[in-house]
């Protein structure tokens, strides 16, 4: 094949942190393998990377979002990149969700210094996590240790634990595997104990609605099961109408056709509501739906509002 015939790279939009290029070489990888098409990374800056406020006053983690889909809707790239959990449940008309690669590990772990569980923190010890659901399942079950707001990558907040600033953080096992730092986790948390933002563990690939030879490449990275699971769980988000910041836990397990789900939602107080549900797969949004729709009958809508300060 002469230079002239070889296929254009698509060009995939990804935030510039260690993070995201490597969750984004893994899907450049995979199109390109299944598809033979080259595709190149575009690493793009959001307002979240360079501003040092807390992300709740900046309108959360879409503001991650927001730039690459901005980059996609004027053509300076293909396709973009994101940890799913990231997305608004709301996405403009002009983006399609084009691909859900294979799911990674939902759970959420802690680095500690001294190799400590949770249970072995002494009382008073300082947890660093920038996330609400987080702090929340946390309290319930160490409401005795001092939740510390942080931001930064993975290898920023882990060198607070090192350097001694903290005494231990939170963080995604998915994201720590895709930096390398596996071996630094002290402790993963399963879902009985602190359940998972919903879509936490995949990768979202975005492009424009009206690319079709764009999403048809695409489509072939796109794994069904990892794609019912996190509709279910981002159903559940939507219809609870909370944002991807909201003390809201959710998850989803395929076992054969049918989905099983649970959801959580927990006030700053430590109340607590948590419902789960069956369902055939086909039907993995509308399981979403009915679930948050018998917790807002419950008493949901209450447990999400910010307590008077």
């Amino acid at each position: 094949m002469s230079p002239e015939d070889a296929p254009t790279a698509l060009r995939l939009g990804t935030r510039r942190s260690a993070m995201a290029m490597s969750q984004s070489t893994i899907v450049a990888e995979a199109i390109t393998e299944s598809t033979g098409r080259p595709v190149e990374l575009v690493g793009i800056t959001t307002h979240g990377d360079v501003s040092t406020e807390h992300l709740t006053q900046i309108g959360g983690t879409g503001v991650f979002v927001s730039a690459l889909r901005e980059r996609l809707l004027d053509g300076t790239v293909d396709l973009a990149v994101h940890s799913l959990k990231d997305l608004p449940t709301a996405a403009p008309e002009q983006i399609a969700l084009a691909a859900v690669p294979v799911r990674d590990d939902p759970r959420d772990v802690l680095i500690s210094q001294c190799g400590r569980k949770l249970a072995d923190l002494p009382s008073g010890a300082r947890v660093g996590t920038g996330s609400p659901r987080r702090i929340s399942q946390l309290r319930l079950l160490r409401p005795d240790l001092d939740y510390v707001p942080i931001r930064g990558n993975g290898d920023t907040r882990i060198g607070k634990v090192m350097s001694g600033e903290l005494d231990a953080v939170v963080l995604a096992y998915a994201g720590l595997g895709r930096l390398n730092r596996l071996d630094d986790i002290c402790e993963a948390f399963t879902p009985d104990d602190v359940l998972p933002a919903p879509g936490q563990g995949a990768i979202a690939v975005e492009c424009r609605a009206d690319r079709i030879d764009v999403l048809d490449l695409v489509a072939t990275v796109d794994d069904g099961a990892s794609r019912a699971a996190v509709a279910a769980e981002r159903a559940v988000l939507a219809t609870l109408e909370a944002g991807c910041h909201a003390p809201v836990g959710a998850y989803a397990t395929l076992d054969g056709t049918r989905l099983h789900l649970t959801a959580t939602v927990v006030a700053d107080d430590g109340t607590a509501l948590r419902m789960s549900t069956s369902g055939p797969v086909s039907g993995a949004a509308e399981l979403g739906r009915t679930l948050a729709g018998r917790m807002l009958a419950d008493g949901a809508a209450t447990l999400m509002r910010e307590p008077e300060r």
